[in-house]
C-alpha cells in the first residue's frame, strides 16, 4: 500500500498543542507517512505551553526535518508530498509565504506546495487580526491554500480543551481527506431530526 504522505510544520504561533494533536492524530492512521518540521520557536512555545519536549513531538513523525535545511527532500517539488498542514501557523510566516519569500524550510515547503498545487493547509493562530494579517490570508486564499483557523464549536457541548482540540483535529483530517472516527458531527437539531421523522 503506498503511504499519503503529510507534511506538518509547526511554527512559534501560540497554540502548539493543535499541531500535536495533529501529528497524534496522523500517527494512528497506518495509511498516512507523516513529515514534520519544527520552527525554533515551535519548540520553545512547546515548552511554555505544553509538558512535551521537543524531541517528544519529534519522534511522532516518520520523517524530520531541520527548518533551515534548504536542501531537505520537501523543499523540492520533485519529491512527492501529498498535502501541507501549517499548525498552528504564525503571521509572520503567513506573510512569507503571501510574499514569495522563502527564508526557511517551512515557508518553502508552502511555497513547493502553492506552485506544484497541491494541498496547502494553515492553521493561523492570532486574534485580533489586522488588515494586514486578513489581506495576507486572503491572498494565500486565492493562491489555494486553505485556511481553518481553531474556531472552537459549541454544539458539540465540549468540556475540556481535548474536547476543543479534538474538533479542530477533525476539520484537518477531514481537509485532508482521511477517514477518521474523531470529534461529534453536527447531525441536526434533536427537534429537526423528530420532525423529519414524522
Amino acid at each position: 500500500m503506498t503511504k499519503k504522505r503529510v507534511l506538518v510544520a509547526m511554527t512559534g504561533a501560540s497554540g502548539s498543542l493543535y499541531g500535536v494533536r495533529l501529528l497524534q492524530a496522523l500517527q494512528l492512521l497506518p495509511e498516512v507517512e507523516v513529515h514534520g518540521i519544527l520552527s525554533k520557536w515551535a519548540k520553545e512555545n512547546l515548552r511554555l505551553e505544553t509538558t512535551l519536549s521537543a524531541a517528544e513531538v519529534g519522534a511522532l513523525c516518520d520523517v524530520l526535518y531541520d527548518e533551515n535545511d534548504q536542501s531537505a527532500a520537501v523543499a523540492s517539488g520533485s519529491y512527492p508530498i501529498d498535502a501541507t498542514v501549517i499548525v498552528p501557523a504564525s503571521m509572520k510566516t503567513c506573510a512569507a509565504i503571501a510574499c514569495g519569500f522563502a527564508d526557511n524550510l517551512i515557508t518553502r515547503a508552502a511555497d513547493v506546495a502553492l506552485k506544484e498545487q497541491r494541498p496547502l493547509l494553515l492553521v493561523p493562530r492570532e486574534t485580533p487580526l489586522s488588515t494586514l494579517h486578513l489581506e495576507n490570508l486572503t491572498k494565500l486564499s486565492r493562491l489555494g491554500a486553505r485556511i481553518l483557523p481553531p474556531m472552537p464549536a459549541f454544539y458539540n457541548q465540549p468540556r475540556s480543551i481535548e474536547d476543543l482540540l479534538e474538533h479542530q483535529t477533525m476539520k484537518l483530517l477531514d481537509a485532508l481527506q482521511l477517514t477518521h472516527d474523531l470529534g461529534r458531527r453536527w447531525s441536526g437539531a434533536p427537534d429537526t431530526a423528530k420532525n423529519h421523522m414524522l
